[in-house]
């Protein structure tokens, strides 16, 4: 009752009241009884009949995100079948059908059997419309339930991916979910580009479902997310990129840089890096170039993402550089004249540099001393206490829509005063490869599931923004697969063997079918 007040709720009213009312006096025009415009679902059979369009169009049209497309273009195709064919019909047609199909319903408008299209000669415009259309549909599909390019935008998982690589994920790898803004522009994610408008309405949001995947999550899985931290739909948050190091039920412990899962030493990932100081001998600075032949990001002479000039240290005779890179970097940076020292930095326990998860004095964590923290799991129930409360308020409030109030030793779930609580979805714990520049899970907290999008794998390219002077491609990374291990060798000299082998073999059928 409250949601029918609101303001929301009577647009919403008016919007299916005049919807129907118009279909009503149109199915009526078009010979057939008015009351199949009421009833859900079968009306939209009975239009596709009226139109004279295939039955299973009715399955793209329920879907969500695809099916605003198939609306517009059902009311277009109504609307021309009653002579209304003009672009402003259409406009006002797909812009407002709540007013303009009542108004064509109680104007003087005929219904013209739209007759077999089969035998209907197509003109060029018409027939380039068709393929535009649904070329967006089966765009619309793919991107939605099966896979999705994405950018790397930032140098988190550096050196396993690389600022510039773009990927394909794939989302039916863990199961594709259904969008909670069924109602959104097709390609845009939360923002319509130039206009700077929201390219969704949330005037419904739909519940969290995901269609089952045929895998599921794996410690050390490189995984697209949507992030946590914002307020918008989940489908719309930002996406983020990172390995997945814990998955429910684990238990997560940084010792010194060494992270243990379950109380098991656990490798870096191969490409890793960290950030490492190093001191040399004054007058022989580090040559950048010589940086960045060894992967290390250079793009303002003597500072950048990966390497900073130090304020001179106490030793007057040495000059000191910060250097974001790997430990095999490291080994090779140490072979450098006049480098004296290479150690990677490592915060001591109890320091604190910033904000970290859960953001409680009582958890006095770091980005290398962090947890033991185990991994929340749908189904496990947990006491709550004063102590461990900021672990898991947001989870209760934010992720599973409860209400929380704590006052005092007393917290209350619901209304109702609760002394544990039981997870209603799993958790995973992110974090970047590029270990000291990453922002990850030990500052935010927990991944709910719902917020999972897919699986990295594959690199379809890959562009070097920070190359000196102009940008380059790095082909030595294109068309390559990603894995747990990191990314394998490119397969793009194959595959282009492979297309010119094709038009080879194009020309040759050509050229016998020339002369036979």
């Amino acid at each position: 009752m409250e949601f029918l007040l609101s303001g929301q709720g009577i647009l919403t009213l008016c919007f299916t009241l005049g919807l129907h009312v118009g279909l009503w006096k149109l199915f009526q025009k078009a010979g057939r009884a008015p009351w199949e415009a009421l009833v859900p679902f079968y009306n939209i059979f009975v239009w596709l009949q009226i139109i004279k369009r295939p039955w299973w169009w009715f399955f793209l049209i329920i879907m969500p995100v695809v099916g605003v497309l198939m609306i517009a273009i059902i009311i277009i195709e109504l609307l021309n079948a009653f002579g209304k064919k003009k672009f402003t019909d259409h406009f006002f047609g797909v812009l407002a059908p709540f007013i303009y199909l009542p108004l064509v319903g109680f104007s003087n408008a005929t219904f013209t059997n739209p007759g077999d299209r089969s035998a209907q000669k197509k003109t060029i415009a018409l027939e380039w419309r068709d393929a535009i259309i649904f070329a967006i549909i089966a765009a619309t599909i793919i991107r939605t339930f099966i896979i999705e390019a994405f950018t790397i935008p930032t140098p988190s998982m550096e050196k396993t991916l690389l600022t510039g690589d773009f990927l394909f994920v794939s989302k039916a790898s863990y199961g594709p979910r259904i969008p909670n803004t069924p109602i959104a522009f097709p390609f845009a994610h939360h923002t319509l580009p130039v206009v700077d408008i929201p390219a969704y309405i949330d005037w419904s949001p739909i519940p969290y479902i995901r269609i089952p995947g045929y895998t599921r999550i794996k410690n050390n899985d490189i995984v697209v997310f949507n992030y946590p931290m914002e307020t918008r739909p989940v489908d719309k948050k930002e996406n983020y990129i990172k390995r997945c190091i814990a998955i429910p039920g684990d238990t997560l412990r940084i010792d010194n840089r060494q992270l243990f899962i379950n109380g098991k030493k656990v490798d870096d990932p191969r490409n890793s890096q960290y950030t490492y100081t190093v001191l040399a001998k004054k007058g022989t600075p580090i040559n950048p170039k010589s940086l960045e032949d060894l992967g290390v990001t250079i793009t303002n002479g003597d500072q950048s993402d990966d390497f900073h000039r130090l304020p001179a240290p106490n030793q007057p005779d040495v000059d000191a550089y910060e250097i974001n890179m790997t430990e095999a970097t490291a080994e090779k940076v140490r072979t450098f004249n006049g480098i004296l020292d290479v150690k990677a930095q490592c915060m001591p326990k109890g320091e604190q540099s910033g904000s970290f998860f859960p953001g409680s004095i009582s958890f006095n964590w770091n980005l290398d001393n962090y947890g033991p923290l185990t991994i929340p799991k749908k189904g496990v129930t947990v006491p709550l206490t004063s102590d461990n409360f900021p672990l898991y308020a947001r989870i209760i409030q934010v992720y599973e829509g409860h209400d929380l109030q704590v006052k005092g030793e007393h917290i209350t779930i619901d209304g109702k005063e609760a002394n544990s609580y039981t997870f209603d979805m799993d958790y995973y714990f992110m974090m970047g490869d590029n270990r000291h520049n990453s922002l990850d899970s030990r500052f935010w907290g927990f991944v709910p599931e719902d917020h999972i999008v897919g699986k990295a794998v594959f690199i379809w390219m890959s562009i070097d923004y920070h190359a000196s002077g102009l940008k380059k491609i790095r082909f030595n990374r294109m068309f390559s697969f990603i894995s747990s291990e990191g990314v394998s060798k490119s397969y793009f000299l194959y595959f282009l063997g492979l297309v010119i082998l094709i038009w080879l073999g194009m020309k040759i059928r050509k050229r016998k079918k020339g002369t036979s």
